[in-house]
């Protein structure tokens, strides 16, 4: 045993003295320079499409996609899950917060790996596969110089840890984005001609780039490069129905958004670019992380007696959803959005696509409820109660107090989603509308608007007015219903209409940013909620902050913190 243990003292000594023992001797590598033949590059390049994904299917923290949308104008907190508590109550919002780190360190994680495709493809390779990585690229830059200003511009890959990083001038960092964003519009195919119709193609990134434009002030550019995909011929906006629901309860807006109807091979017209996410039944991997889009927009109707989130029919052999699917209501719909910002008339705010009435829908249900003194539903044999009433399956539903908070309030149809083999609704399943036609119009509406071309703005803004009261017009017979003229233009009402028409969609705190308009149209926003009223309103709020573990990590330099931020 002495012997044994001697022999193994010795041969680990010698094992510990040995340099070479330390020497790594790597048997595969995903390195850009290993992956540079045809099936290398495509991985990497779908790889960008999978790391994108992951931004906005986050379910670790899952007030997330609130953060984005509470504290502005049209969204205030319901059921909140917390990492958005800042964003409404902004003097609480802090360099750690979650969400301001989650966005930073996506956005350079897309990057890097942006860098790595170009690093493969090389300077002489394929122009497309170049201009979706530089596509990429420069929309998560977008992003950063939206949000954070100043930030690192990294356009090589990072392969070792380095902790003397420095921000640069967004003046520097915005001049790069057009450049990738130029380069991608001249060198990526067009909508049809994509690898597929999940990836990039040219159009997506003139629409990103026309965003730019506006975004660091030239709008001619802007409106040169909007007319080219308005004028390209390749889309048109939805004006009839079509799709899964045809010949059922729907109107031809919302077709838009129903499971089925999203794609362009699917009868959108109007998609430039439908961030797809395959059922998994169907593809194995086609999600990533598990999106909470359903969870957080539809509210938790299903917590009132008498309604459920899915009924079997028998007469169509599958569940019916009458109301979108299991939801946990984490944001309302704003009074301003609600009671104010809609035309009688315009489409848009139809119950198939803002749902504000509810009727038991539960089989067979039956039920006394009590009614308090002002009209509420209570316990029948409670001391509120002043009368009694019978409900059943089909009436409209009675609410309780509390129930506008989180369970029974106006909100979008645009996030319905029901999956048959998750009927309790874990993930959404649908697709993501990231561009369409109808924001080109509003965004070259404000091209205009920044050249003083305000007939022109009103001309684009009248193309998504016209499609919005068309079924009220044909039914009045007043032709002139929901028409603007330029004197009713200015950035209030274009910002209004893109509530209107976007609503949902896009990235509503990125807008009122990037416009320089978060503070005042915040203001509109005077709901009182359990949670309080927004807080903390003022100019420091147009970026935010640096995340305080970047600051940290980059200790061998000096990062000065935006300001208002501790």
């Amino acid at each position: 045993m002495k012997k044994l243990l001697y022999i193994l003292i010795i041969t680990l000594t010698t094992i510990s003295c040995s340099e070479d023992f330390l020497d790594e001797t790597p048997y595969s590598s995903y390195a850009a320079e290993t992956l540079n033949d045809d099936d290398g590059v495509e991985a990497l390049l779908k790889g960008l499409h999978y790391r994108f994904g992951q931004l906005w299917t986050y379910s670790g923290r899952q007030g997330w996609l609130s953060c984005w949308q509470v504290g502005t104008d049209v969204f205030s907190p319901g059921g909140v899950e917390g990492v958005e508590i800042p964003f409404f109550k902004y003097d609480e919002l802090t360099p750690e917060n979650g969400a301001v780190s989650y966005m930073w360190s996506q956005c350079y994680l897309v990057i890097n790996n942006a860098n790595n495709a170009l690093a493969a493809i090389g300077e002489d390779g394929d122009p497309a596969k170049m201009g979706e990585a530089k596509f990429f690229r420069a929309y998560m830059y977008n992003h950063l110089a939206t949000l954070y200003g100043d930030v690192p511009l990294l356009t090589e890959a990072t392969s070792t840890a380095r902790t003397d990083y420095v921000r640069t001038p967004v003046s520097e960092v915005n001049a790069q984005i057009v450049e990738d964003l130029e380069f991608a519009a001249a060198n990526l195919p067009g909508i049809d001609d994509a690898v597929s119709e999940s990836r990039a193609n040219k159009h997506m990134a003139m629409q990103c780039l026309g965003e730019v434009y506006l975004r660091i002030g030239e709008p001619a550019k802007a409106e040169t490069v909007l007319t080219s995909i308005i004028e390209s011929g390749d889309f048109s906006l939805i004006q009839d129905r079509y799709g899964v629901l045809l010949g059922k309860e729907g109107d031809y807006y919302s077709d838009m958004f129903k499971y089925g109807n999203q794609r362009r091979s699917q009868g959108n017209t109007e998609a430039i670019w439908t961030f797809e996410l395959e059922y998994r039944k169907n593809v194995s991997g086609g999600f990533t992380n598990a999106p909470q889009h359903r969870r957080v927009w539809v509210p938790g109707y299903h917590t009132v007696p008498g309604m459920a989130y899915a009924v079997w029919s028998a007469e169509e052999n599958q569940h019916i959803t009458n109301y979108g699917g299991r939801g946990n209501g984490r944001m309302v719909t704003s009074n301003w959005v609600k009671y104010q910002l809609y035309e009688t008339g315009d489409i848009r705010n139809s119950e198939n696509n803002i749902t504000r009435n509810f009727y038991y829908n539960a089989p067979d249900y039956s039920a006394t409820i009590g009614i308090d003194a002002e009209g509420f539903r209570v316990a029948a044999d409670s001391e509120e109660a002043v009368s009694t009433m019978t409900v059943q399956t089909g009436d409209p539903v009675v609410r309780a107090k509390g129930d506008s908070i989180s369970s029974m309030f106006p909100y979008t149809r645009k996030w319905d989603s029901f999956d048959p083999d998750d009927t309790w609704g874990w993930t959404c399943i649908k697709d993501f509308p990231m561009m369409r036609l109808g924001e080109t119009y509003l965004l070259r509406a404000e091209a205009r608007l920044g050249q003083g071309k305000t007939s022109g703005a009103a001309d684009d803004i009248n193309v998504l007015r016209d499609r919005a009261f068309k079924s009220a017009r044909e039914e009045s017979g007043n032709s002139s219903l929901g028409v603007v003229n330029a004197s009713d233009i200015d950035l209030d009402f274009i910002l209004d209409e893109r509530a209107r028409e976007l609503f949902a969609e896009e990235n509503r705190r990125m807008t009122l940013m990037r416009t320089g308009t978060l503070v005042e149209r915040a203001q509109l926003n005077t709901d009182v909620t359990i949670h309080g009223a927004i807080t903390g309103l003022d100019d420091h709020i147009l970026l935010l902050p640096i995340p305080l573990s970047e600051i940290q990590l980059n200790k061998d330099v000096e990062w000065v913190q935006n300001p208002g931020y501790e």
